[in-house]
């Protein structure tokens, strides 16, 4: 995501797709110089989305900014995970973190907000606000060993009850931009906490109610529809300008019956 304040330009690259090959041959067709990332940040612990970090940093290894940020929201962003839904069950991964000190990474927990690139706000850990339920298709292995996992003393009570848990992500968050006069622009990334709740902490991070866009996925895919006209509702009352669904958002959202959007003249 590349933003502009008056002659100053930041650049943050948010979540990094499931494998080094798709991330580096998306970069390259955009033409992302990465000497020009300010910022990463990760958005939670699924595989799908952490896949083509270390791949990409070893890859871009020399130009990187020395010490650059990597935004997580929490220590359970590095546990091993299984996935315990349909279709298929197994091992969903765990990052390298051996890997993320030798390219000489500065890991930031932003379990509360925080600024990122003096561009964009994370939001922190999101709250369970609203009746969205959080959505747990996998399970955390607590534990450290070699470099790899999370330390059971840095997460929550909750969390370390057991070496393998259901996943809550307590960890998971979202990024967004104020875009001058229009309102905040909300990258969700997932939404397994809800949609509407990553909105609400995004508002709550900037001090700023106006929704100019929400993008990203909204995790709807196994609800009853049921809960998504309840989604819909929600987000018809926050009125962004534009709604944009993506990766895990579901067919039961994307029916004609469901959001009504403005149309831009």
């Amino acid at each position: 995501m590349s933003s502009r304040r008056g002659n100053e330009t930041r650049n943050v690259l948010v979540d990094f797709g499931f494998t080094p090959e798709a991330l580096l041959n998306n970069t390259s067709l955009l033409g992302i110089d990465p000497a020009a990332i300010d910022a990463l940040v990760l958005s939670h612990g699924h595989q799908d989305h952490f896949g083509g970090l270390v791949g990409f940093l070893q890859a871009h290894s020399g130009k990187l900014k020395p010490k650059l940020p990597l935004f997580v929201g929490g220590e359970g962003c590095f546990c091993a995970r299984e996935w315990a839904a349909p279709p298929v069950r197994g091992s969903f991964g765990v990052i390298d973190r051996k890997a993320l000190e030798e390219v000489d990474l500065a890991v930031t927990v932003a379990a509360r907000p925080a600024l990122v690139a003096d561009h964009a706000v994370a939001t922190g850990q999101i709250s369970q606000k609203t009746f969205e339920k959080v959505l747990s298709p996998s399970a955390m292995t607590i534990g450290f060993d070699r470099g790899i996992g999370c330390y059971p003393e840095r997460l929550s009570e909750a969390e370390r009850t057991a070496p393998v848990v259901p996943d809550q992500f307590q960890h998971e968050i979202a990024t967004a931009f104020n875009l001058k006069g229009r309102g905040l622009v909300v990258l969700t990334s997932c939404s397994h906490r809800g949609v509407v709740n990553a909105i609400k902490e995004a508002q709550a991070a900037s001090g700023v109610e106006k929704i100019h866009a929400v993008i990203g996925g909204f995790h709807l895919a196994p609800y009853q529809e049921d809960y998504v006209r309840d989604t819909v509702k929600a987000l018809q009352e926050i009125d962004p300008t534009y709604v944009i669904p993506l990766h895990c958002t579901g067919s039961h959202f994307t029916k004609p019956r469901g959001l009504r959007c403005r149309q831009s003249s």
